[in-house]
């Protein structure tokens, strides 16, 4: 099983919100090495491909022994997708997956052994793609020209506490994806097809993009023991 699956980690140099971000320490930690420990957790590190347009990031990787893939310029600007670094690394190895597993470095915090569980699941059920989400307790509202249109019965709001299973809405926490190679080439997108999800913490929906996440998701971390 594990033999069919690679990792993926797309890591740019640069940041305009936090400067070097993606190798700036995290409670001690280059924030890379999150992703990467999880990945190597299950998968070997001849599996596992950084994509990076970055000496640096190569120089901090080094030590886990994982493969850097070289991102070309064209595809390392700020308006550069995720979608064109996976194509590039899947255009630049000389083996065929037969599922890729997307990790971004910017969601740090992630359960402790739920990848194994994550692949094993993605494959038990023949997803073509799977993400991770997160519940939130939040309320929320649409904007129709100056009206605002609930999403929620506020004249039975419910508490926090007593929110039903089909009550809980859910977000896309950006922290993890899998997909197959054959729905990608079609596709070239990490999501469609037959669609999976698995289910982390509520402190693991925050995805890092500003000084202000950074600052909180580090307190998170301590508290959480991540």
């Amino acid at each position: 099983m594990l033999i069919d699956t690679i990792v993926i980690i797309p890591a740019r140099g640069g940041s305009k919100g936090i400067p070097g971000k993606n190798i700036k320490l995290f409670n001690g930690i280059p924030l890379i090495n999150y992703s990467i420990k999880y990945a190597l957790s299950v998968i070997p590190n001849n599996q596992i491909y950084i994509s990076t347009d970055s000496e640096e990031i190569k120089d901090i990787v080094y030590e886990f022994g994982v493969k850097t893939i070289d991102r070309p310029d064209e595809i390392s600007g700020d308006i550069a997708t995720t979608e064109s670094a996976i194509s590039h690394v899947l255009s630049s190895i000389d083996i065929k997956p037969k599922n890729i597993v997307l990790l971004q470095a910017t969601s740090p915090l992630r359960p402790k052994n739920s990848l194994k569980t994550l692949i094993q699941y993605f494959e038990e059920n023949d997803f073509d793609s799977l993400l991770t989400i997160s519940s939130t307790h939040r309320f929320f509202w649409e904007l129709d020209g100056k009206n605002a249109l609930p999403h929620y019965d506020f004249e039975n709001r419910p508490r926090r506490q007593d929110m039903k299973e089909a009550e809980m809405k859910y977000i896309e926490n950006g922290s993890v994806y899998m997909f197959s190679y054959n729905h990608f080439i079609e596709y070239n997108n990490r999501l469609g097809g037959k669609i999976g999800y698995y289910i982390f913490p509520e402190e693991c929906a925050f995805e890092i993009d500003s000084i202000s996440d950074w600052i909180a998701l580090e307190q998170i971390a301590k508290l959480n023991k991540y």
